[in-house]
């Protein structure tokens, strides 16, 4: 009874061991992911975290803020990694405009990454979408006036200034690849009452709604064809390339080689039609975000 009893106890005290250093692994295993405030974001966002997780990880989510906070939580140690858009650091944090880099995919790529490694920032593999900027109308109003490209549309606001409305996120409007120097090249000028202003997530509404005529967008995003919008064509190549792409702290990093291998299926499955239509599962079918991310996920075979 007493080696019955001694053989219970260590085989109590190897579990609680076993269960302690687990405990104390998974706690070691700690990653805090960031995010931006749109829905393609929280996508992003939820994928990492979701794989991460399945990989021994303790994640903790610090998502739904605008570039510049997410960008200055990485730099100051708030945030481990986020997804960043390549033209957004190239042409806002770095302040660069060549557009010979800008609108090429690899060349943004590289020159952002060998910029940032500087600053113990690194680049991990691109995502193969490209959600740059765009301007959208309503696709039979489009049709009506006339307008299939930026340069069209510049030449109508020219002649009638007042007959449309546009509609911007605050952001696009401030920032330096935004719609103040997409005027500038394009050569028109809308009056600002005849501006709007409004959360980058409004705008397709606005549109839909008739309450502006045009509005910024991006491309994956799943409204533009769900609602009928035709995207306006970058007759003058103004907007730069925006591949995400996860960005990590260079001490994450080296400390867990293996995040870049976790995340690369993402990197590799992920296409601007894909993204597209999970965009508009979640905004316009309104499905809960973590089960629209991990059905796509088993659909693609990243995991069980």
């Amino acid at each position: 009874m007493f080696k019955l009893k001694k053989i219970s106890f260590y085989i109590l005290l190897t579990l609680f061991l076993l269960a302690s250093f687990s405990s104390a692994a998974s706690a070691e295993k700690k990653i805090v992911l960031g995010g931006k405030n749109f829905t393609e974001q929280y996508i992003l966002s939820e994928a990492a975290g979701i794989l991460l997780e399945k990989n021994g990880f303790n994640v903790e989510m610090r998502n739904g803020v605008g570039s510049t906070v997410a960008r200055q939580s990485l730099e100051n140690g708030q945030i481990d990694l986020y997804y960043e858009y390549t033209g957004t650091a190239y042409t806002i944090y770095h302040k660069q405009n060549d557009k010979g880099i800008m609108t090429d995919r690899e060349k943004c790529y590289d020159w952002v990454n060998k910029a940032d490694a500087a600053k113990g920032l690194l680049w991990l593999d691109p995502v193969m979408f490209n959600n740059t900027y765009t301007l959208l109308m309503r696709k039979i109003q489009a049709e009506k006036l006339g307008i299939r490209s930026i340069s069209d549309l510049g030449k109508f606001i020219n002649k009638n200034s007042k007959k449309l409305v546009i509609g911007v996120g605050a952001e696009f409007w401030e920032r330096p690849d935004g719609f103040k120097p997409l005027m500038k090249l394009y050569g028109f000028s809308i009056p600002y009452s005849n501006l709007k202003k409004m959360d980058d997530g409004l705008v397709y509404k606005a549109l839909k709604d008739k309450q502006v005529d045009v509005s910024m967008g991006f491309a994956t995003d799943g409204r533009i064809s769900s609602f009928g919008f035709v995207v306006l064509k970058d007759d003058k190549a103004y907007f730069p390339v925006y591949n995400p792409v996860p960005v990590v702290r260079r001490p994450v990093l080296d400390k867990y080689p293996e995040i870049r291998g976790i995340l690369r299926p993402l990197s590799e499955k992920l296409t601007t039609m894909e993204m597209q239509h999970l965009n508009a599962l979640v905004d316009i079918e309104h499905r809960e975000l973590r089960e629209v991310v991990e059905e796509w996920l088993k659909g693609k075979g990243i995991f069980e």
